[in-house]
C-alpha cells in the first residue's frame, strides 16, 4: 500500500481535517481479518483503490460477473448504542449476498466503503471483524 505521505498529498488531506494516522492503524488492525478470507483468484492486498481478482483462475466457463452493493441503514446506530459493531460486517456481508443469490450469482469476493466524519480505528475494526464470520456462514470467499 502506498502511504498518503508517501504520494505527496499528507499535507493537504491533513490540512482537510483527515487522520491519516487513525486511517494506517485501521489498515493494519483488519488486514489479518480481510487476508483471511482471501481465495487464489484474488491477487493484490488491502488498501488499495480496488480489488483484484482473477477470474481466469476460478475455473468458471464463460463467467457473467454480478455486482451487487447494499447497506445496513439505520442498523449502524443500534449497534453502536449496544456496542455491537460486528454485527454490521455480518449483516452487510449477508444483504449483499443475498442480492446475488436471488438473480443465481455465486459470491466472489466482497468489497467494502466505510464512512466516517471522524475515523476510529475500534470502529472500523468492530465493523470489519463480523464480515469474515458472515462470509463464511453465506461460502463467500
Amino acid at each position: 500500500m502506498t502511504t498518503v505521505e508517501e504520494s505527496g498529498s499528507g499535507e493537504s488531506y491533513r490540512a482537510a481535517g483527515v487522520d491519516l494516522d487513525a486511517g494506517e492503524e485501521a489498515v493494519r488492525r483488519i488486514g489479518p481479518l480481510v487476508r483471511g478470507t482471501y481465495r487464489p483468484e484474488v491477487m493484490g492486498d488491502i488498501g488499495g483503490f480496488g480489488g483484484l481478482f482473477d477470474i481466469g483462475q476460478s475455473g468458471y466457463r464463460d463467467p457473467l460477473l454480478v455486482s451487487a452493493t447494499d447497506g445496513v441503514g439505520t442498523k449502524a446506530e443500534i449497534a453502536r448504542q449496544t456496542g455491537r459493531l460486528d454485527t454490521i460486517g455480518w449483516d452487510l456481508v449477508a444483504m449483499c449476498v443475498d442480492d446475488l443469490v436471488c438473480v443465481g450469482a455465486a459470491p466472489l469476493f466482497f468489497l467494502d466503503y466505510l464512512a466516517f466524519g471522524r475515523l476510529d480505528p475500534d470502529a472500523v475494526e468492530g465493523l470489519v471483524s463480523g464480515s469474515p464470520r458472515g462470509a463464511s456462514r453465506r461460502d463467500v470467499p
